[in-house]
């Protein structure tokens, strides 16, 4: 049986592809597989960069950045969260973009949406306060360039806020996650969206994922400090922080 898996140099353009289809139904799909609990990961993952000390709720006026915003549901919430925020959704899938213009219209937010790859980041240096990102690490060609990139484009002293899939650590969890995941996941992707390889290759790509705790490593080695990780909904889930150092290094 042939790997579910790209090779590394055609992983991008798979990617592409790949989201392209599926943006009609990512939204559902990603509600069914979580169980209802995205919303509230991506309301937990947003607060980790909102800085709301010493101001009225809602009323911080800093700029965000959503690194492969895909729907834009990331950079809704934080519009949720920050009405005073300025907002830029990131993202190199076009269907993806529309839904996520879609989705700004009917909740009247003014956001900001970009086509651009996470590894070019089309943005000036330190021009944002803050980055978050969603389930997108998992995807991007190299995960250190990545992290680059989003330092670059952060102001030193700003915050990022990450939030991926993670391997469970209880191991009847993880047998108990592993059949769910790996078999039942595809099977929901075949009869919601029509797209059982989408569905296979996603859950598949955690397997070959980087741990929390590599992704902490990464992050320090990449321009971020005081990194830290909550792992939730039994650990199959992490959202990592951190600040922004005073400089970078290229990679």
């Amino acid at each position: 049986m042939s790997s579910p898996l790209p090779a590394p140099e055609h992983k991008a353009a798979f990617v592409r592809e790949m989201f392209g289809r599926i943006a009609g139904r990512y939204d559902l799909m990603n509600c069914l597989i979580s169980l209802g609990r995205d919303r509230a990961w991506r309301r937990y993952t947003v607060a980790q960069v909102m800085d709301l000390r010493g101001t009225d709720e809602g009323s911080w006026t800093g700029r965000i950045l959503d690194v492969a915003t895909g729907t834009g549901e990331l950079a809704l919430e934080a519009f949720r969260q920050g009405r005073g925020c300025q907002i830029v959704g990131l993202d190199f899938v076009s269907e993806m973009l529309v839904r996520a213009r879609q989705k700004a219209i009917k909740e009247q937010a003014r956001l900001e949406w970009v086509m651009g790859d996470a590894l070019r980041i089309p943005c000036a240096d330190g021009v944002f306060d803050a980055v978050v990102t969603g389930f997108a690490l998992r995807n991007v060609t190299d995960i250190s360039a990545a992290f680059t990139e989003m330092a670059r484009v952060t102001r030193p002293g700003g915050r990022i806020a990450c939030l991926e899939m993670a391997r469970p650590r209880l191991p009847l969890f993880r047998q108990l996650f592993a059949w769910y995941f790996y078999r039942l996941v595809p099977l929901l992707g075949q009869w919601i969206a029509g797209q059982r390889s989408a569905y296979t290759y996603l859950p598949h790509s955690v397997s070959v994922f980087l741990s929390p705790d590599e992704i902490a490593e990464v992050m320090r080695q990449t321009g971020w400090d005081r990194v830290r990780y909550r792992r939730l909904m039994g650990g199959t889930v992490a959202v990592h922080v951190g600040v922004r150092v005073a400089s970078v290094r290229q990679v």
